[in-house]
């Protein structure tokens, strides 16, 4: 059975943060978040590691995780740029930022040959969430069907203001029937959890997706399909975005596959604002001193 491979989404650019986060410094010896998903990985038993990421910033980011990574773990560098579209397509030249999450997987279609997960590089998954991605991609019974890693929304809530989830709804079968966008989620001091204008119940045990999924390699062809309908339109736009859930929504609808809700009880914590820096530095403390990580994961 081949290993699968982890795809890691690693070419935002840090607006929002002030500088790429990809490579800041987290962890107590240096460790990026994206470092303790390496180390996860390589633990639940994948294979490779492709990062997605820009053209501009390859350099510094491939001699930084080769020299920590390559010894334990093929690494692999794809960049995401705005002209690495299906051939005869047609866009807006003065567009500043490439098409979205889809997209930055699609560009990965000539280095991964076999099933592979995705993850976002500012995003903190927990091990039991790698591993649970492990065991359902080395498993051949489920055939070409995907996943959804699904957290509890009780441990993606934020302390410091409100968040945006995904809720995911599933069947009797455990598949994915659709995802809804919930903006402004917060709990309340008596304890419920509420957004504006919201018309759906939402619960500690909620499901929610974070943006980890497992993949099979048909996603590429689908996803170049689709991509190209996408251009026709999108690609007359200078902000428009082709997302993951997007296209597994569009491939669920029309019967091509069905996607299994996979559930954990990882925590899940993540960066966006610099403000979030110390909480993230204080919870990876957390970790490393109740055992989850030997001291040095580079070792």
């Amino acid at each position: 059975m081949q290993k699968p491979t982890l795809l890691i989404l690693a070419a935002g650019m840090g607006s929002r943060y002030g500088k790429l986060k990809q490579l800041d410094a987290f962890g107590p010896n240096g460790e990026t978040i994206i470092d303790y998903s390496i180390y996860d990985a390589i633990q639940a038993g994948f294979g490779e590691v492709v990062f997605i990421i820009r053209e501009y910033f390859k350099e510094e980011f491939q001699q930084r995780f080769d020299e920590k990574w390559s010894h334990r773990i093929k690494c692999t560098y794809v960049t995401q740029e705005l002209d690495k579209v299906p051939a005869g397509s047609n866009y807006r030249s003065d567009r500043e930022k490439p098409w979205g999450t889809a997209h930055a997987v699609w560009v990965a279609k000539d280095v991964i040959s076999g099933p592979f997960a995705v993850i976002n590089a500012d995003d903190y998954y927990g091990t039991d969430s790698f591993q649970v991605l492990a065991d359902y991609l080395t498993d051949e019974s489920h055939g070409e069907n995907y996943a959804v890693v699904a957290y509890h929304l009780k441990n993606t809530l934020s302390q410091h203001g409100t968040v945006n989830r995904g809720i995911c709804f599933q069947n009797e079968s455990k598949h994915l029937t659709k995802v809804v966008e919930c903006t402004k989620i917060a709990r309340n001091e008596d304890g419920s959890i509420t957004y504006p204008n919201g018309d759906l119940p939402l619960e500690d045990g909620t499901l929610v997706s974070m943006n980890m999924w497992a993949l099979k390699h048909n996603y590429f062809k689908h996803c170049g399909a689709a991509f190209e309908e996408f251009l026709i339109e999108g690609g007359k736009e200078l902000k428009s975005e082709f997302y993951i859930p997007s296209l597994i929504d569009d491939l669920i609808h029309s019967g091509t596959l069905h996607v299994n809700v996979l559930d954990t009880d990882s925590d899940w914590f993540g960066v966006t604002y610099m403000k979030d820096k110390p909480v993230v530095q204080e919870k990876l403390q957390g970790l490393l001193d109740q055992g989850v990580y030997p001291a040095n994961i580079f070792a």
